[in-house]
């Protein structure tokens, strides 16, 4: 049986890969695609999904989402990584029909949860706004939800700390204190973060061989990775990219790929660690304790890189 995803994002360059995963995988039912700003404005990452959805022909609900952070001014979107409107040198046309969802996406996905209990997954790939504004609205929406699977944070594993800051990764440091609401909250969450991600790689080969053999969504990921892969070759010296949130969107469709560690998270909220994830892996409790009193969650700390490959391209071809 088909899992049913919500599917919270910032497209974004590495969020449309990983939203034709989800589309092609019979193992997903992609229901919705709910918009946070992020990557680029909410306006563009709207657009962008729309867009998607109409191209690929997902047949998603589209609900937009926040604007900015719970608490804090805004970052600004990452035009250095993913280019002036979110997704490199593809740019949605500007008379893309915005075709969403009059509610809010925290009120979309409270209704929708309570609609339909135990069965929604939510995959969350951008900042957590979205997620910690529906706790807020409906608490009791973290009884009822599936589970959780957020592609976002790093733990040091290998050396693998952030990638905005030295002990942030970016969906984190747009909003922690949401990041930080979400991952204390009484629902099961999956963590796949950058101890995962940049333990897996799209070389360029990879990709090139994706355009010769997978149709239409294969030239798209390829044509929208041209930007992300000079990004990756100019600042990092790198011929490819990371496998960030298609990662996610992958442990949904098989959770093997990838060895987890439990325990409490929280993320620092203020000063020079702004954005940092921390978890508590020991079984004590200590006399000055914010971590113990809350639910263990699931890190990934390790990928199967050459398997997640496989079922990436596979699930590309599938579509043509």
């Amino acid at each position: 049986m088909a899992e049913t995803i919500i599917f919270d994002t910032d497209p974004g360059i590495d969020d449309a890969m990983a939203l034709l995963l989800a589309h092609a995988h019979p193992a997903i039912h992609l229901k919705a695609i709910t918009t946070v700003y992020g990557n680029g404005t909410i306006e563009d990452c709207t657009r962008n999904a729309c867009y998607l959805n109409q191209k690929f022909g997902m047949g998603a609900e589209v609900v937009k989402g926040a604007a900015g952070p719970l608490r804090r001014s805004p970052n600004g979107p990452t035009t250095v990584v993913h280019g002036e409107h979110a997704m490199g040198d593809v740019v949605a046309p500007a008379d893309t029909p915005i075709d969403i969802d009059e509610r809010p996406a925290y009120r979309y996905l409270c209704d929708t949860i309570n609609e339909q209990p135990g069965e929604i997954t939510l995959v969350a790939v951008g900042p957590l706004t979205n997620l910690a504004l529906a706790l807020q609205h409906d608490p009791d929406i973290a009884h009822k939800v599936k589970q959780v699977v957020v592609m976002g944070g790093a733990f040091g594993t290998r050396g693998h700390f952030g990638n905005v800051a030295p002990f942030a990764e970016a969906n984190i440091h747009d909003d922690p204190d949401a990041a930080d609401r979400v991952f204390t909250a009484p629902w099961r969450v999956t963590i796949v973060g950058l101890d995962a991600t940049h333990e897996a790689f799209f070389s360029s080969d990879y990709l090139d061989a994706l355009k010769a053999d997978g149709g239409k969504a294969g030239a798209f990921i390829h044509d929208v990775s041209r930007f992300y892969l000079a990004f990756y070759s100019d600042k990092l010296g790198l011929d490819g990219c990371h496998v960030h949130d298609p990662s996610a969107v992958a442990y949904v469709i098989d959770p093997t790929l990838f060895t987890t560690r439990s325990g409490p998270v929280r993320v620092v909220c203020d000063g020079p660690a702004i954005g940092m994830t921390l978890q508590k892996i020991d079984p004590f409790c200590y006399a000055d304790d914010e971590f113990s009193p809350h639910p263990a969650q699931s890190v990934c700390v390790a990928v199967d890189e050459p398997r997640l490959l496989t079922l990436y391209r596979d699930s590309i071809l599938s579509l043509g």
